[in-house]
């Protein structure tokens, strides 16, 4: 027994019904099918069947079976109408645009598949489940939309739980997807066996009193007392940096191997900033806000640009 579907499609003078996989029935007008979509242009265009019975006809209109539930096929429906008959639909879940995407491609609808397209870019959505997008991306062949989850990942580990989407790529994708995280996590490692970027950034050392708390004859010439680090590899300057800093540096890197992103930069900054604050020096606490957020918007800018020349997936 079907029911019928909701505003605007229950129109008393469409032409046609469309009955979804669990039985609601969508009345319809040809016109705006047939101007969205060349496949129900050339559906409609067909002979119709002589003989009329109760499963093909419905209040004397033509029924067409469809393949796709009464929610996937309500969603590309409104994309289908005039903007003042229905408003389009919404695409922020991943689960909706996945059946979305299906009958975009299966019924030639060029405009969802944009549509769709703006959705798998959409940085609220890759932000939560950027491996979601990019199996969606991947499965639908949109080159420009896996190339943009695939960097999108680099901000998660990736050691994938199991998902409903991991099922819409191989195993090839995936190993792609591995060998691109890895090449990106070793281009950024490299940022750490030289500090020409800090130091060719910041210029003469009077400018740096913060990362470097002693003029060249060791002596401190800003009042600090906060530990310096005792490791070579973070000397600036041929000097000792501030311990904290090199902490930082160390905790920053250490999570850049698994997760590649000038976004991770950022969030250890914050991190940072409350540590020193609650260390009670009276002199890094001042300005370490400041220094910081300058420091690691450059350290976050080296890292894309570490890993923008990493080559992504190929569609």
């Amino acid at each position: 027994m079907s029911t019928c579907a909701s505003s605007p499609f229950d129109h008393a003078k469409a032409d046609i019904i469309l009955r979804s996989s669990d039985g609601v029935d969508f009345r319809v007008f040809k016109l705006f099918l047939s101007l969205a979509s060349p496949f129900f242009e050339t559906m409609f265009a067909l002979p119709q069947p002589a003989v009329e019975t109760n499963d093909n006809t419905k209040d004397g209109l033509p029924v067409i079976p469809m393949q796709e539930d009464s929610k996937t096929l309500d969603t590309f429906l409104r994309f289908c109408y005039p903007s003042t008959l229905a408003e389009d639909p919404s695409l922020e879940n991943l689960t909706d645009i996945k059946a979305i995407v299906g009958a975009a491609r299966k019924y030639s609808l060029n405009l969802i598949e944009r549509k769709v397209c703006q959705a798998l870019a959409n940085p609220k959505v890759l932000e939560v489940e950027p491996l979601r997008c990019f199996a969606i991306a991947r499965n639908a062949r949109l080159q420009h939309e896996t190339i943009t989850a695939a960097r999108y990942t680099l901000r998660q580990p990736l050691i994938p739980a199991w998902f409903a989407e991991i099922e819409l790529i191989t195993a090839s994708d995936l190993l792609a997807l591995l060998t691109y995280h890895k090449k990106c996590s070793i281009a950024v490692a490299s940022l750490l066996l030289n500090f020409d970027w800090v130091t060719s950034h910041y210029g003469i050392l009077n400018r740096n009193h913060w990362l470097v708390t002693e003029d060249s004859g060791g002596r401190y010439n800003t009042g600090c007392r906060c530990a310096r680090s005792t490791e070579a590899k973070f000397k600036l300057w041929k000097m000792a940096p501030l311990s904290w800093w090199a902490t930082y540096m160390e905790e920053t890197f250490e999570l850049l191997r698994d997760a590649p992103s000038g976004a991770i930069v950022k969030l250890e900054a914050e991190k940072t900033i409350q540590k020193v604050r609650n260390g009670g020096c009276a002199i890094c606490s001042v300005g370490v806000n400041a220094n910081m957020e300058e420091f690691s918007d450059l350290l976050a800018r080296e890292v894309e640009k570490a890993t923008a020349p990493v080559r992504s997936i190929s569609v």
